[in-house]
Protein backbone atom coordinates (compact mmCIF):
# COMPACT_ATOMS: atom_id res chain seq x y z
CA UNK A 1 0.00 0.00 0.00
CA UNK A 2 1.38 3.40 -0.96
CA UNK A 3 1.58 5.86 1.91
CA UNK A 4 0.00 9.27 1.50
CA UNK A 5 1.79 12.37 2.74
CA UNK A 6 -0.35 12.40 5.90
CA UNK A 7 0.53 8.78 6.60
CA UNK A 8 4.21 9.59 6.20
CA UNK A 9 3.94 12.42 8.74
CA UNK A 10 2.53 9.94 11.27
CA UNK A 11 5.87 8.15 11.25
CA UNK A 12 7.16 11.03 13.37
CA UNK A 13 5.89 10.30 16.88
CA UNK A 14 6.47 10.35 20.57
CA UNK A 15 7.72 7.09 22.14
CA UNK A 16 4.88 4.58 22.27
CA UNK A 17 2.44 6.74 20.32
CA UNK A 18 2.30 4.54 17.21
CA UNK A 19 1.94 0.76 17.67
CA UNK A 20 4.24 -1.48 15.66
CA UNK A 21 5.46 -5.08 15.62
CA UNK A 22 8.87 -5.17 17.26
CA UNK A 23 11.13 -7.43 15.23
CA UNK A 24 8.40 -7.67 12.56
CA UNK A 25 6.77 -10.34 14.72
CA UNK A 26 3.91 -11.96 12.81
CA UNK A 27 4.20 -9.56 9.86
CA UNK A 28 4.08 -11.36 6.46
CA UNK A 29 6.71 -10.00 4.08
CA UNK A 30 5.79 -11.94 0.94
CA UNK A 31 4.56 -15.21 -0.52
CA UNK A 32 6.60 -18.41 -0.67
CA UNK A 33 6.20 -21.98 -1.86
CA UNK A 34 9.14 -23.36 0.10
CA UNK A 35 8.16 -24.18 3.68
CA UNK A 36 5.49 -23.58 6.29
CA UNK A 37 5.71 -23.48 10.08
CA UNK A 38 2.45 -24.35 11.82
CA UNK A 39 3.11 -22.87 15.25
CA UNK A 40 -0.12 -24.02 16.88
CA UNK A 41 -0.14 -27.48 15.32
CA UNK A 42 3.58 -28.10 15.79
CA UNK A 43 4.19 -28.94 12.15
CA UNK A 44 6.92 -28.11 9.65
CA UNK A 45 6.39 -28.87 5.96
CA UNK A 46 8.67 -28.38 2.97
CA UNK A 47 6.44 -27.70 -0.05
CA UNK A 48 3.67 -29.90 1.36
CA UNK A 49 5.87 -32.69 2.73
CA UNK A 50 6.07 -33.15 6.49
CA UNK A 51 9.49 -32.98 8.08
CA UNK A 52 8.84 -36.36 9.74
CA UNK A 53 8.23 -38.03 6.36
CA UNK A 54 11.27 -36.42 4.77
CA UNK A 55 13.58 -37.40 7.62
CA UNK A 56 12.35 -40.99 7.44
CA UNK A 57 12.25 -41.50 3.68
CA UNK A 58 14.29 -38.83 1.95
CA UNK A 59 17.86 -37.54 1.63
CA UNK A 60 19.36 -34.08 1.84
CA UNK A 61 19.92 -34.03 -1.92
CA UNK A 62 16.25 -34.81 -2.53
CA UNK A 63 15.13 -32.15 -0.04
CA UNK A 64 17.45 -29.62 -1.70
CA UNK A 65 15.85 -30.41 -5.07
CA UNK A 66 12.38 -30.07 -3.54
CA UNK A 67 13.20 -26.62 -2.13
CA UNK A 68 14.89 -25.47 -5.31
CA UNK A 69 12.29 -26.67 -7.83
CA UNK A 70 9.10 -27.09 -5.75
CA UNK A 71 8.72 -30.78 -6.48
CA UNK A 72 10.37 -34.07 -5.67
CA UNK A 73 12.85 -35.20 -8.34
CA UNK A 74 12.51 -38.11 -10.68
CA UNK A 75 15.16 -40.80 -10.26
CA UNK A 76 17.22 -39.48 -13.18
CA UNK A 77 16.93 -35.90 -11.91
CA UNK A 78 18.14 -36.89 -8.44
CA UNK A 79 21.10 -38.71 -9.99
CA UNK A 80 21.95 -35.65 -12.07
CA UNK A 81 21.80 -33.40 -9.00
CA UNK A 82 24.00 -35.78 -7.04
CA UNK A 83 26.52 -35.87 -9.89
CA UNK A 84 26.62 -32.08 -10.04
CA UNK A 85 27.00 -31.75 -6.29
CA UNK A 86 29.88 -34.23 -6.25
CA UNK A 87 31.60 -32.38 -9.09
CA UNK A 88 31.26 -29.06 -7.23
CA UNK A 89 32.39 -30.17 -3.76
CA UNK A 90 36.06 -29.22 -4.01
CA UNK A 91 37.12 -25.69 -3.12
CA UNK A 92 40.10 -23.68 -4.43
CA UNK A 93 43.45 -24.33 -2.74
CA UNK A 94 43.60 -20.65 -1.76
CA UNK A 95 40.53 -21.17 0.43
CA UNK A 96 42.19 -24.07 2.24
CA UNK A 97 45.14 -21.74 2.89
CA UNK A 98 42.82 -19.00 4.16
CA UNK A 99 41.03 -21.42 6.48
CA UNK A 100 44.31 -22.88 7.74
CA UNK A 101 45.49 -19.39 8.75
CA UNK A 102 42.24 -18.10 10.26
CA UNK A 103 40.49 -21.06 11.86
CA UNK A 104 43.06 -21.89 14.58
CA UNK A 105 43.31 -18.31 15.85
CA UNK A 106 42.29 -18.00 19.47
CA UNK A 107 38.87 -16.43 19.94
CA UNK A 108 37.89 -16.52 16.25
CA UNK A 109 34.48 -18.12 15.90
CA UNK A 110 34.24 -20.66 13.05
CA UNK A 111 31.23 -18.78 11.67
CA UNK A 112 33.48 -15.76 11.14
CA UNK A 113 35.85 -17.94 9.13
CA UNK A 114 32.95 -19.44 7.17
CA UNK A 115 31.63 -15.95 6.42
CA UNK A 116 35.02 -14.92 5.01
CA UNK A 117 35.52 -18.15 3.05
CA UNK A 118 32.09 -18.08 1.37
CA UNK A 119 32.58 -14.42 0.50
CA UNK A 120 35.97 -15.25 -1.03
CA UNK A 121 34.40 -18.17 -2.91
CA UNK A 122 32.49 -15.71 -5.08
CA UNK A 123 35.78 -14.51 -6.57
CA UNK A 124 36.43 -18.00 -7.94
CA UNK A 125 33.07 -18.30 -9.68
CA UNK A 126 33.14 -16.55 -13.05
CA UNK A 127 29.33 -16.71 -13.19
CA UNK A 128 28.79 -14.75 -9.95
CA UNK A 129 27.15 -11.83 -11.81
CA UNK A 130 25.24 -14.05 -14.27
CA UNK A 131 21.54 -13.75 -13.46
CA UNK A 132 20.12 -16.17 -16.02
CA UNK A 133 17.77 -18.67 -14.32
CA UNK A 134 19.78 -21.75 -15.28
CA UNK A 135 23.03 -20.26 -14.01
CA UNK A 136 21.39 -19.07 -10.81
CA UNK A 137 20.34 -22.66 -10.09
CA UNK A 138 23.86 -23.90 -10.81
CA UNK A 139 25.29 -21.25 -8.49
CA UNK A 140 22.93 -22.48 -5.78
CA UNK A 141 24.13 -26.06 -6.28
CA UNK A 142 27.77 -24.94 -6.21
CA UNK A 143 27.29 -22.98 -2.99
CA UNK A 144 25.44 -25.77 -1.20
CA UNK A 145 28.03 -28.33 -2.31
CA UNK A 146 31.08 -26.26 -1.37
CA UNK A 147 29.85 -24.84 1.94
CA UNK A 148 30.00 -28.34 3.42
CA UNK A 149 33.66 -28.64 2.37
CA UNK A 150 34.36 -25.22 3.88
CA UNK A 151 32.73 -26.15 7.19
CA UNK A 152 34.60 -29.45 7.41
CA UNK A 153 37.92 -27.77 6.60
CA UNK A 154 37.31 -25.22 9.38
CA UNK A 155 36.56 -28.00 11.86
CA UNK A 156 39.75 -29.88 10.98
CA UNK A 157 41.94 -26.78 11.01
CA UNK A 158 40.65 -25.78 14.45
CA UNK A 159 41.83 -29.12 15.82
CA UNK A 160 45.17 -29.02 14.01
CA UNK A 161 44.20 -31.96 11.82
CA UNK A 162 44.82 -32.22 8.07
CA UNK A 163 41.95 -31.01 5.91
CA UNK A 164 40.43 -33.75 3.77
CA UNK A 165 39.37 -33.73 0.15
CA UNK A 166 35.82 -34.83 -0.71
CA UNK A 167 35.07 -38.44 -1.62
CA UNK A 168 32.89 -38.75 -4.70
CA UNK A 169 31.44 -42.16 -3.80
CA UNK A 170 29.74 -40.82 -0.68
CA UNK A 171 26.42 -39.01 -0.39
CA UNK A 172 26.40 -35.32 0.55
CA UNK A 173 25.76 -36.12 4.22
CA UNK A 174 28.11 -39.11 4.25
CA UNK A 175 30.91 -37.13 2.64
CA UNK A 176 30.40 -34.24 5.05
CA UNK A 177 30.64 -36.64 8.01
CA UNK A 178 33.83 -38.10 6.53
CA UNK A 179 35.45 -34.70 5.99
CA UNK A 180 34.55 -33.68 9.55
CA UNK A 181 35.68 -36.81 11.37
CA UNK A 182 38.18 -38.48 9.06
CA UNK A 183 36.14 -41.70 9.07
CA UNK A 184 33.61 -42.92 6.54
CA UNK A 185 30.26 -43.23 8.35
CA UNK A 186 28.37 -46.45 8.87
CA UNK A 187 24.72 -46.48 7.91
CA UNK A 188 23.59 -45.07 11.25
CA UNK A 189 25.87 -42.03 11.20
CA UNK A 190 25.28 -41.36 7.50
CA UNK A 191 21.52 -41.34 8.11
CA UNK A 192 21.93 -39.25 11.27
CA UNK A 193 23.89 -36.57 9.40
CA UNK A 194 21.24 -36.63 6.67
CA UNK A 195 18.55 -36.04 9.30
CA UNK A 196 20.51 -33.15 10.83
CA UNK A 197 20.91 -31.44 7.46
CA UNK A 198 17.28 -32.06 6.43
CA UNK A 199 15.96 -30.64 9.71
CA UNK A 200 18.00 -27.48 9.24
CA UNK A 201 17.42 -27.09 5.49
CA UNK A 202 14.67 -24.48 5.77
CA UNK A 203 12.34 -22.89 8.28
CA UNK A 204 10.18 -20.32 6.55
CA UNK A 205 11.01 -16.62 7.22
CA UNK A 206 13.55 -16.90 10.03
CA UNK A 207 16.11 -14.16 10.73
CA UNK A 208 18.89 -15.54 8.51
CA UNK A 209 16.58 -16.31 5.58
CA UNK A 210 15.08 -12.83 5.88
CA UNK A 211 18.62 -11.40 5.83
CA UNK A 212 19.40 -13.43 2.70
CA UNK A 213 16.28 -12.38 0.79
CA UNK A 214 16.70 -8.75 1.85
CA UNK A 215 20.17 -8.68 0.32
CA UNK A 216 18.90 -10.52 -2.73
CA UNK A 217 16.09 -7.96 -3.12
CA UNK A 218 18.72 -5.35 -3.99
CA UNK A 219 19.69 -7.61 -6.93
CA UNK A 220 22.99 -8.35 -5.25
CA UNK A 221 24.52 -11.72 -6.15
CA UNK A 222 23.64 -15.08 -4.61
CA UNK A 223 26.94 -15.36 -2.72
CA UNK A 224 26.24 -12.04 -0.97
CA UNK A 225 22.80 -13.28 0.04
CA UNK A 226 24.28 -16.45 1.56
CA UNK A 227 26.96 -14.47 3.40
CA UNK A 228 24.16 -12.32 4.89
CA UNK A 229 22.44 -15.51 6.03
CA UNK A 230 25.65 -16.72 7.66
CA UNK A 231 26.07 -13.40 9.47
CA UNK A 232 22.54 -13.54 10.89
CA UNK A 233 22.77 -17.23 11.81
CA UNK A 234 25.90 -16.63 13.88
CA UNK A 235 23.96 -14.86 16.65
CA UNK A 236 23.20 -16.74 19.88
CA UNK A 237 19.50 -15.94 19.50
CA UNK A 238 19.44 -17.83 16.19
CA UNK A 239 21.88 -20.52 15.08
CA UNK A 240 24.24 -20.07 18.01
CA UNK A 241 21.63 -21.20 20.55
CA UNK A 242 22.70 -24.86 20.28
CA UNK A 243 26.17 -23.95 21.54
CA UNK A 244 24.59 -22.24 24.54
CA UNK A 245 22.57 -25.38 25.30
CA UNK A 246 25.73 -27.47 25.62
CA UNK A 247 27.36 -24.80 27.81
CA UNK A 248 24.28 -24.98 30.02
CA UNK A 249 24.40 -28.78 30.24
CA UNK A 250 28.10 -28.68 31.09
CA UNK A 251 27.52 -25.98 33.72
CA UNK A 252 24.75 -28.04 35.35
CA UNK A 253 27.01 -31.07 35.54
CA UNK A 254 24.66 -33.64 37.06
CA UNK A 255 20.97 -34.43 37.38
CA UNK A 256 20.99 -33.35 41.02
CA UNK A 257 21.82 -29.77 40.00
CA UNK A 258 19.04 -29.27 37.43
CA UNK A 259 16.32 -27.80 39.65
CA UNK A 260 18.67 -25.47 41.50
CA UNK A 261 20.29 -24.27 38.27
CA UNK A 262 16.93 -23.50 36.67
CA UNK A 263 15.61 -21.77 39.79
CA UNK A 264 18.71 -19.55 39.97
CA UNK A 265 18.54 -18.77 36.25
CA UNK A 266 14.84 -17.93 36.30
CA UNK A 267 15.13 -15.82 39.45
CA UNK A 268 17.74 -13.76 37.61
CA UNK A 269 15.51 -13.68 34.50
CA UNK A 270 18.22 -15.40 32.44
CA UNK A 271 17.35 -17.07 29.15
CA UNK A 272 17.08 -20.86 29.20
CA UNK A 273 18.62 -21.64 25.83
CA UNK A 274 16.86 -24.18 23.65
CA UNK A 275 13.40 -23.24 24.92
CA UNK A 276 10.72 -21.11 23.36
CA UNK A 277 10.15 -20.06 19.79
CA UNK A 278 8.68 -17.03 18.09
CA UNK A 279 6.23 -19.22 16.12
CA UNK A 280 5.89 -22.64 17.79
CA UNK A 281 3.61 -22.65 20.83
CA UNK A 282 3.90 -26.39 21.36
CA UNK A 283 6.81 -28.77 20.83
CA UNK A 284 9.01 -27.96 17.84
CA UNK A 285 8.65 -31.09 15.63
CA UNK A 286 12.37 -30.95 14.85
CA UNK A 287 13.16 -31.25 18.56
CA UNK A 288 10.96 -34.33 18.81
CA UNK A 289 12.81 -35.99 15.92
CA UNK A 290 16.21 -35.12 17.39
CA UNK A 291 15.24 -36.40 20.84
CA UNK A 292 14.60 -39.82 19.27
CA UNK A 293 17.92 -39.68 17.43
CA UNK A 294 19.66 -38.61 20.65
CA UNK A 295 18.65 -41.81 22.43
CA UNK A 296 20.64 -44.00 20.05
CA UNK A 297 23.63 -41.73 19.46
CA UNK A 298 24.16 -41.06 23.18
CA UNK A 299 23.99 -44.81 23.84
CA UNK A 300 26.66 -45.43 21.23
CA UNK A 301 28.86 -42.60 22.50
CA UNK A 302 28.36 -43.24 26.22
CA UNK A 303 26.97 -39.73 26.70
CA UNK A 304 23.56 -40.70 28.06
CA UNK A 305 24.07 -38.27 30.96
CA UNK A 306 23.67 -35.33 28.55
CA UNK A 307 20.33 -36.63 27.34
CA UNK A 308 19.20 -37.47 30.86
CA UNK A 309 20.04 -33.95 32.01
CA UNK A 310 18.31 -32.45 28.96
CA UNK A 311 15.16 -34.47 29.55
CA UNK A 312 15.12 -33.48 33.24
CA UNK A 313 15.36 -29.82 32.20
CA UNK A 314 12.53 -30.39 29.71
CA UNK A 315 10.35 -31.93 32.44
CA UNK A 316 10.90 -29.05 34.87
CA UNK A 317 10.37 -26.41 32.17
CA UNK A 318 7.19 -28.12 30.94
CA UNK A 319 5.75 -28.08 34.45
CA UNK A 320 6.56 -24.41 34.95
CA UNK A 321 6.15 -22.91 31.49
CA UNK A 322 4.45 -25.42 29.20
CA UNK A 323 1.07 -23.72 29.62
CA UNK A 324 2.69 -20.49 28.38
CA UNK A 325 3.78 -22.15 25.12
CA UNK A 326 7.45 -22.44 26.05
CA UNK A 327 8.71 -25.81 24.83
CA UNK A 328 12.03 -27.19 23.53
CA UNK A 329 13.09 -26.00 20.08
CA UNK A 330 15.45 -27.63 17.59
CA UNK A 331 18.55 -26.30 19.36
CA UNK A 332 17.80 -28.08 22.61
CA UNK A 333 18.53 -31.60 21.36
CA UNK A 334 20.71 -30.83 18.32
CA UNK A 335 23.62 -29.91 20.59
CA UNK A 336 23.34 -33.22 22.46
CA UNK A 337 23.26 -35.12 19.16
CA UNK A 338 26.24 -33.33 17.60
CA UNK A 339 28.34 -33.42 20.77
CA UNK A 340 27.70 -37.17 20.96
CA UNK A 341 28.94 -37.45 17.37
CA UNK A 342 32.27 -36.04 18.57
CA UNK A 343 31.73 -32.56 17.11
CA UNK A 344 33.03 -29.65 19.18
CA UNK A 345 30.35 -27.13 20.14
CA UNK A 346 31.75 -24.12 18.19
CA UNK A 347 31.08 -26.13 15.02
CA UNK A 348 27.36 -26.63 15.75
CA UNK A 349 26.32 -23.41 14.02
CA UNK A 350 28.46 -23.97 10.89
CA UNK A 351 26.78 -27.36 10.54
CA UNK A 352 23.43 -25.58 10.86
CA UNK A 353 24.60 -23.31 8.00
CA UNK A 354 25.55 -26.30 5.84
CA UNK A 355 21.96 -27.51 6.07
CA UNK A 356 20.33 -24.08 5.82
CA UNK A 357 22.27 -23.12 2.68
CA UNK A 358 19.59 -24.99 0.71
CA UNK A 359 16.84 -22.80 2.12
CA UNK A 360 18.84 -19.58 1.79
CA UNK A 361 19.54 -20.13 -1.89
CA UNK A 362 16.03 -21.41 -2.67
CA UNK A 363 14.40 -18.38 -1.06
CA UNK A 364 16.91 -16.01 -2.66
CA UNK A 365 16.06 -17.39 -6.10
CA UNK A 366 12.35 -17.17 -5.31
CA UNK A 367 12.81 -13.52 -4.30
CA UNK A 368 14.64 -12.80 -7.56
CA UNK A 369 11.78 -14.15 -9.72
CA UNK A 370 9.24 -11.60 -8.46
CA UNK A 371 11.45 -9.02 -6.82
CA UNK A 372 10.73 -5.84 -4.95
CA UNK A 373 13.46 -4.29 -2.83
CA UNK A 374 12.76 -4.34 0.90
CA UNK A 375 12.30 -0.83 2.23
CA UNK A 376 10.51 -0.81 5.60
CA UNK A 377 10.33 2.29 7.79
CA UNK A 378 11.33 3.31 11.30
CA UNK A 379 9.02 5.38 13.47
CA UNK A 380 11.08 8.47 14.15
CA UNK A 381 10.91 9.47 17.85
CA UNK A 382 13.75 12.01 17.86
CA UNK A 383 13.30 15.77 17.88
CA UNK A 384 11.63 17.22 14.79
CA UNK A 385 13.87 20.27 14.74
CA UNK A 386 16.98 21.20 16.67
CA UNK A 387 19.09 24.37 16.42
CA UNK A 388 22.69 23.94 15.36
CA UNK A 389 24.99 25.04 18.20
CA UNK A 390 28.58 26.04 17.34
CA UNK A 391 31.01 23.50 18.79
CA UNK A 392 32.60 25.88 21.29
CA UNK A 393 29.19 26.68 22.77
CA UNK A 394 28.14 23.06 23.35
CA UNK A 395 27.96 21.81 26.91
Amino acid sequence: MTNTYSEEIKLIAKPGEIPYAKGLEGIPIGESTKSFVDGLGGRLVYHGHSIEELCEKSSYEEVFYLLLYDRLPKESELKDLGRLMRSYREIPSELYDLIAKQAPRYGVHPMSVMRTAVSALAAYDETTEDDTPSEQCRQSIRIVSKIATIAAAIARARLGKPMLSPRAELSHAGNFYYMLTGSAPDDFYAELMDVLLILHADHECNASTFAAVTVRSTLSDLYSAVVAGICALKGPLHGGANEEVMRMLQAIGSLDNVERFLEDAMSQKLRIHGFGHRVYKIMDPRADILRRQAREVTRRAGTEHWLETAERIEKVMAEKYGQRGIWPNVDFFSGVVMASMGIESPMFTPIFAVGRSAGWTAHALEQWVDNRIFRPRFIYIGPEEEPYTPIRERK
